[in-house]
C-alpha cells in the first residue's frame, strides 16, 4: 500500500475536494485522481463518491479513514524515532484549538515554539466548535471539555480555574450577592450550557439554575458583556484574568469555589507511536503554562499586593 495514495485520500476526506488535497501535496488533478483509483484498486472498493462538486467518503471510506490516518501516524513517528536525537520534528503540524484561548494563550508562544523547531510549519485552525480530528486531517485538538470519544487520547496541558464575575458599575448599582442563593436575584449572563453553576457551601455542594437576560455560545461576549454592566457571569481565568488584573471586573462569591474540574487537554488520535511533531507541541505548551498557568500566577500575585 502506497504512503502517498494514504497521505492523499487522508486530505480528501478533509477537503472533500480531489484537487484541492492534491494541490496541497503538490500533486495535478489528474494524478491526484489515478493515485486514488490506485488505492481504490488495491484494496478492492470504493472510498469516495464522485461529483461535479465535492467527494464524500463511501461506507467503505469511512471505515478505512481512521486506519490510514493510524497508519501515516505510525509511519511518522517511526521515522522520527530512527533519527532520534539527531534530527528535529518535521512537516506541518495541524493544530484545532478554541477561538479565544488560542488567541490568548497559543499565538503569542508560537514564535518561541517555531523557533525551537525550526523545520516544523504550523497550521491552526481556531474555532469553538467540536472538529472530528481524523475526519479533519489535525493532529492534536485543544480542548476544554472532558474526553467523551475513547478513541482518542487526552493530556492535560493546564488547570483551568472558574470564577464568577461582574463589574465594579454593576455592582455598585445592584449590590454584591453574599451567598449563591442570592443569585436569584440578580442577572446572570450565561454561557450556553453552563447554566447551572454548583458551589461548594460549608453545608454541602448548592446548584443555582442562573437566569439573565443575555446568554451566547461565545465566551468572550459573555466576558464583555459583564464588564458593560449587565450582569455576573461565569469565567474561566484564562479568559479574564487581563479584565481582573485591570480591574474591570471583580470576583464575587469568592468564599464559595465553584465545582468544576475542568481543565485544558491536548488530545490526538490514539496510536502505539507518537508522531514527533505532536510530541514536541505538546511537551512545549505543557512546559509553557506549567503547575499553575500564568495567567493564575498573575492573579495571585495582584491579590498579595492588594493584601500588603
Amino acid at each position: 500500500m502506497n504512503i502517498e495514495h494514504l497521505k492523499l485520500f487522508v486530505r480528501i476526506a478533509a477537503t472533500q475536494n480531489i484537487s484541492l488535497a492534491g494541490q496541497e501535496l503538490g500533486l495535478s488533478p489528474a494524478v491526484s485522481s489515478a493515485h486514488i483509483h490506485k488505492l481504490e484498486d488495491s484494496l478492492g472498493v470504493r472510498l469516495v463518491h464522485r461529483t461535479t462538486r465535492k467527494v464524500s467518503l463511501t461506507e467503505e471510506g469511512e471505515s478505512f479513514l481512521p486506519h490510514a490516518v493510524e497508519v501515516l501516524s505510525s509511519v511518522e513517528a517511526a521515522r522520527g524515532a530512527v533519527g532520534a536525537g539527531s534530527s528535529t520534528p518535521t512537516g506541518t503540524l495541524r493544530i484545532s484549538a478554541p477561538a479565544s484561548f488560542g488567541r490568548l494563550h497559543i499565538t503569542p508562544a508560537l514564535s518561541e515554539f517555531l523557533s525551537q523547531y525550526p523545520e516544523l510549519h504550523a497550521d491552526f485552525r481556531y474555532s469553538d466548535s467540536i472538529i472530528d480530528l481524523v475526519e479533519g486531517g489535525f493532529d492534536v485538538a485543544i480542548r476544554d471539555a472532558q474526553l467523551k470519544d475513547s478513541t482518542l487520547v487526552a493530556r492535560k496541558l493546564a488547570s483551568d480555574k472558574r470564577i464568577i464575575c461582574a463589574a465594579p458599575s454593576y455592582l455598585a448599582k445592584h449590590g454584591t450577592p453574599k451567598t449563591p442563593q442570592e443569585l436569584y436575584q440578580h442577572q446572570c449572563l450565561n454561557l450556553m450550557g453552563l447554566e447551572n453553576w454548583t458551589f461548594e457551601t460549608p453545608s454541602g455542594q448548592v446548584t443555582i439554575k442562573t437566569e439573565g437576560r443575555f446568554r451566547s455560545d461565545n465566551g468572550d461576549a459573555i466576558r464583555d458583556a459583564t464588564v458593560d454592566g449587565l450582569g455576573l457571569s461565569l469565567n474561566s481565568t484564562w479568559s479574564a484574568y487581563q479584565q481582573l488584573l485591570s480591574g474591570d471586573l471583580v470576583q464575587v462569591l469568592a468564599d464559595y469555589p465553584l465545582v468544576s474540574d475542568a481543565a485544558i487537554w491536548a488530545v490526538y488520535p490514539s496510536s502505539r507511536l507518537i508522531a514527533p511533531k505532536v510530541r514536541a507541541f505538546i511537551d512545549f505548551f505543557a512546559q509553557y503554562y506549567g503547575e499553575t498557568p500564568y495567567w493564575d500566577k498573575q492573579l495571585a500575585g495582584q491579590g498579595e499586593r492588594m493584601s500588603d
